[in-house]
């Protein structure tokens, strides 16, 4: 390995030795050895030795059944900790002078002043700076609650072990510490027992926000507000919060029959109780330290006779929390609610906390008004007092279908037989009308009654409690404006964004001529107030078309519906529903959002952080900071440095590229009548279907095929045998026909001059080296009839020959070779990942030639299937 990972391997290595030694303790000498054996096969194998590969084989598929569920376990807890190591390493001291790029922040100034920014531009940019990460529980996080909070405090012994002034025993100690907090994770299910309901998954978002995100928020903003000073001569507003979170955690029922509107009643309450909780502790902590007795005339005035102002006003406080969360804690639990007023809004905790930051200001202790006092006033800023803001997400058709029956029983006809043009007639008539539309005595089906519910408990909400109403699969101006009613007729009291997700190739085609007929409706202008939300959809479009056609699609939708916008004089925000793969929109934050089109953030940045990229990129304070770093510094960027609008040679070859890739996935995942079947004997699609991993079903229509898999098993599925292809298929084919047709010369143009096209090559490259196809030939020869194999040397092939015409067009010699840090950790990983893999083919053969599985080598291929996710990283 490259000195400059030398910290790294040493981390590694020291926590696969304590890792070890707890292996040894619960399972004895044997196995242990048998683990170790395996390991340095892998090592070996992974060197181009044949003979160690085949006797990898060879003891994987001799292992006996009681010792595949240790084994696999062994080797998934190696990857937890290899993650562990990897992501601190990138927040250690010894990260600066080797790995870690420059402070993003610090970079983009210096790109400012080189390019002459004035500084006027450069504050107004900070000022309108809105980003808003959606938290998503999408079934690709494994990981359970109590293992996050072992991991989290692994990392704080690895930070201990770097301070030099240790003495002996201090290094014991944490040392003693790091094996207990292994043993733990080792004694302990990894693997949930039962699915997580959507209360289970909004918990888990809440603990991410407990154990990271508020720390992190505060220390973000600090380390900004320095910044600016340095760069600009003038900080962040006290009460600027240029970053929020929201989530979809009990508010996203698309294709999930488990969330309720009562689930979602219970998560918004849920969610207050948990900011109640959080801000109680940070008041305990002011109520210690704001013992000052000087203060202005008007914390005088809150604080009355008090000796002590501002301990007296931080107190009322803290008995207003106390009082709040017991409220919320009975209604949670359906307990007689206790009498007296709560905590209703943010400016409860803002103004009072704001006197006592100016008074401390005024009489000169500045100092202290900068400590926690600030970092709590920031907090209410970003988090309000509902913590995360919910969203609620349904399909359109879900909507349509009240309307039917309601038209129907008013008989009115068939809503869903009527023309687009008499639907958007029909609901605008009815949002302009001042009577109600629901008739008293109308007794819904139960699935209308559900949909009308969930806008009766948006109603009931304040309006800071909510972010977007997302329609999933909208196609027409009647998919927005049917929201829109039923929401008026549960009588919301407030505008809410109705945001339509264009998902599919034609819908994302389509999405500006539906926003233009929207604009184009007079009620529908003054409603909205001029500002429309729209949501880009990466993940089914891809499935649908495949990634480059996909990506195209995803680009010229964003710039079409900017162009509507800004000449309907409408402010845009695009919501972006990226995943953590390729195959569903995911690339390095920085990078993705300056290959999007100019002029597409001025509305600030709407992205979904989805499943187990929340732990990777927001799971760690430290790892936090970072990332809100990297977005910060990418939208201002984009924003006051944007990336060329291309050329129309450019254009018109992705046009091409697009049109010739998108019929190539489509001849293999469509078009040839083997794929179904080698799909499901060569993955482990149909038992993803069995495992506990999120409350929501694996498919959208339980007896449709592949088209009806939702997007994230059907790539969660391809990712497990390692060859990929959802993330690949057709992008090379592509790029070889412009070359072959003459177009090398303007591909590699468009490689160094575009980032959109460049940042799909990067994207290709990653995946490439996450493929292993003697894996996924192993797969096929242990698992499929033998009449699918050509279909699977062929899918190999082309993968083959894509990596060499990515890296032809790339100039490169080898993948990533611009990312030695991201080719190096997927390597590290590859050691454990391989032998997962093969013991998964060995499993799924045994199990499916078993018909009846055992709940120990059932228990063996979850624990297989969640420590490659684990090794693989952006799985889902």
């Amino acid at each position: 390995m490259n000195e400059k990972y030398s910290a790294l391997k040493s981390n590694v290595s020291m926590l696969g030795h304590l890792l070890g030694n707890t292996i040894k303790d619960a399972h004895g000498e044997p196995l242990l050895e048998k683990v170790e054996t395996i390991r340095k096969l892998s090592k070996s194998a992974r060197g181009g030795n044949k003979d160690d590969r085949a006797k990898l084989i060879d003891e994987l598929q001799n292992l006996p059944d009681d010792q595949l569920l240790p084994v696999a376990r062994a080797f998934s807890q190696f990857l937890n900790l290899t993650n562990i190591a990897e992501q601190y390493h990138t927040v250690s001291r010894h990260c600066d002078e080797h790995i870690c790029s420059p402070d993003s922040i610090d970079s983009l100034f210096g790109k400012l002043q080189d390019n002459d920014i004035s500084q006027l531009d450069s504050i107004q940019a900070v000022r309108e700076l809105n980003i808003e990460l959606v938290l998503t529980a999408h079934p690709t996080e494994i990981a359970r609650r109590t293992m996050i909070h072992k991991l989290v405090q692994i990392n704080k012994c690895l930070s201990n072990l770097e301070l030099s002034e240790l003495s002996t025993a201090e290094r014991q100690r944490v040392e003693q510490r790091l094996e207990q907090l292994i043993a733990q994770a080792w004694h302990s299910d990894v693997i949930r027992q039962q699915r997580p309901t959507p209360l289970d998954e909004a918990k888990w978002g809440y603990a991410v926000v407990e154990n990271s995100l508020w720390q992190a928020v505060p220390e973000f903003l600090r380390q900004f507000d320095d910044k600016l000073k340095n760069h600009l001569g003038e900080g962040l507003p006290l009460d600027a919060a240029p970053v929020k979170f929201s989530s979809w955690m009990g508010g996203d029922r698309d294709g999930n029959p488990f969330v309720t509107s009562n689930v979602t009643r219970e998560v918004l309450l849920l969610s207050r109780w948990k900011a109640a909780d959080l801000y109680l502790g940070d008041i305990q902590e002011l109520v210690s330290e704001l013992s000052m007795v000087k203060c202005n005339d008007a914390v005088r005035e809150l604080a009355g006779e008090e000796h002590e102002p501002y301990r007296a006003i931080v107190k009322q406080l803290r008995t207003k929390l106390t009082h709040t969360r017991d409220v919320l804690d009975a209604r949670i639990k359906g307990n007689p609610v206790p009498a007296g007023a709560i905590l209703e809004h943010a400016d409860e905790l803002w103004n009072p906390l704001h006197a006592c930051y100016q008074s401390l200001h005024e009489c000169g202790m500045g100092i202290i008004a900068d400590g926690l006092l600030l970092d709590v006033l920031r907090r209410v800023k970003c988090f309000g007092v509902h913590l995360v803001r919910l969203d609620i997400r349904q399909e359109s058709t879900r909507h349509s279908d009240v309307l039917s029956e309601l038209t129907r029983y008013l008989g009115l006809g068939d809503y869903d037989q009527w023309s687009e043009q008499d639907k958007v007639a029909f609901l605008v008539r009815e949002l302009a009308s001042k009577r109600p539309l629901l008739p008293r005595d109308w007794q819904p089906s139960p699935d209308v009654q559900e949909v009308i519910e969930t806008c009766r408990a948006i109603a009931e909400q304040p309006r800071e409690a909510l972010g977007a109403y997302v329609i999933s699969m909208a196609r027409t101006a009647s998919d927005v404006l049917a929201v829109h009613l039923l929401l008026q007729e549960a009588g919301c009291p407030f505008r809410m964004d109705v945001c339509p997700l264009f998902e599919t190739l034609e819908d994302l085609n389509n999405g500006a001529a539906v926003i233009k007929q929207l604009l184009d409706i007079d009620w529908y202008r003054g409603f909205i107030q001029n500002h429309q939300m729209v949501m880009i959809g990466y993940s089914d479009s891809a499935k649908d078309a495949g990634v480059m056609a996909a990506g195209w699609a995803q680009y010229h939708a964003m710039e079409a519906l900017v162009d509507i916008c800004e000449q309907a004089g409408v402010d845009i925000t695009l919501f972006h529903g990226r995943g953590g793969t390729i195959g569903r929109g995911g690339a390095p934050a920085h990078a993705a959002l300056l290959s999007q089109p100019p002029r597409s953030l001025k509305g600030g940045l709407r992205v979904t952080e989805q499943g187990e990229m929340i732990r990777f990129k927001l799971g760690l304070p430290d790892v936090a900071v970072n990332s809100l770093s990297l977005y910060t510094s990418a939208i201002l960027e984009a924003n006051l440095l944007p990336p060329p609008a291309p050329k129309q040679e450019w254009r018109d070859l992705m046009e091409v590229l697009s049109q010739v890739s998108c019929d190539a996935y489509r001849a293999v995942v469509r078009g040839n009548e083997e794929f179904v079947p080698y799909f499901r004997a060569a993955t482990p699609e149909l038992e993803l279907g069995k495992l506990p991993l999120g409350s929501r079903p694996a498919k959208r229509n339980p007896q449709g095929g592949v088209e009806s898999l939702r997007a994230i098993p059907w790539i969660f599925a391809w990712s497990q045998n390692r060859l990929l292809l959802p993330a690949w298929l057709g992008a090379g084919e592509a790029i070889q026909y412009s070359v072959d047709k003459g177009h090398e010369e303007l591909l590699e143009e468009m490689c160094r001059e575009w980032p959109f096209f460049s940042t799909r090559l990067g994207m290709l490259e990653m995946v490439f080296t996450k493929t292993n196809t003697e894996i996924a030939e192993y797969y096929d020869q242990r698992l499929t009839d033998k009449s699918l194999w050509p279909l699977g040397e062929k899918l190999r092939t082309q993968l083959q020959s894509d990596i060499k015409t990515v890296l032809n067009v790339d100039n490169n010699d080898h993948l990533m070779e611009q990312d030695p840090w991201g080719a190096e950790a997927i390597r590290l990983r590859n050691i454990y990942v391989e032998p997962l893999n093969m013991l998964q083919a060995e499993l799924l053969y045994r199990t499916r030639a078993q018909g009846e599985i055992s709940p120990m080598l059932e228990e063996a291929l979850m624990v297989t299937i969640a420590g490659i996710a684990t090794g693989m990283r952006n799985t889902g």
